[in-house]
């Protein structure tokens, strides 16, 4: 194969891993009433005037399975924090005690667990339209080669790799949603 081939079915290749990434990144978000510190990251505060992130004000650690603690790194930083987790509208309400931040996850019931479902297989399929774009994307670069002179097994090769890419990411889809179902559905 040539390089401009090989380049070509490794940029689509990165792409897809970051898809992917993007998708497990998007699947942790969505919580199964287990508390999970990822839930809160990408959350700002402001300190001092200035939008910053969670992490960097506070050290953020689960206390038991439905419990995320908050410790300040500033005493004063309570009210900004409880603030941005009340804005971010994430289904919890924080609970101050003066010196840290507690957030209790509430069980799920069973139609919340739904749309929790729900929400995942959306972002899933967000991934599968994305990985697509990439096929097609990949094909119709090959397909351009083949205009410029490369020969028809060449192309055909090139275009099975990159199907067999595809259905490879698409299966890995499909295995993180399985995963993340069953872990919102089981009680």
């Amino acid at each position: 194969m040539t390089d401009e081939l090989s380049l070509i079915v490794e940029v689509a290749r990165e792409s897809m891993i970051k898809a992917i990434n993007h998708l497990e990144n998007e699947l942790i978000r969505i919580r199964a009433g287990k508390a999970n510190p990822q839930m809160l990251e990408g959350l700002t505060v402001d300190y001092y005037g200035t939008l910053t992130a969670l992490n960097q004000v506070a050290n953020v650690s689960v206390l038991d399975a439905r419990t995320l603690t908050i410790q300040p790194w500033e005493k004063n930083m309570l009210q900004p924090i409880e603030r941005a987790i009340l804005n971010a509208n994430l289904g919890v309400t924080p609970q101050n005690d003066g010196n840290s931040i507690r957030i209790f996850m509430p069980p799920l019931t069973e139609e919340r667990r739904r749309e929790f479902v729900k929400r995942a297989f959306g972002e899933g399929e967000q991934t599968r339209i994305a990985i697509r774009s990439i096929r097609r994307e990949a094909i119709e670069q090959v397909k351009k080669l083949q205009k410029e002179g490369l020969s028809e097994d060449l192309t055909k090769d090139a275009e099975k790799q990159i199907q067999d890419l595809t259905d490879q990411h698409i299966g890995l889809v499909e295995k993180h949603l399985t995963a993340k179902e069953k872990e919102i559905m089981s009680v």
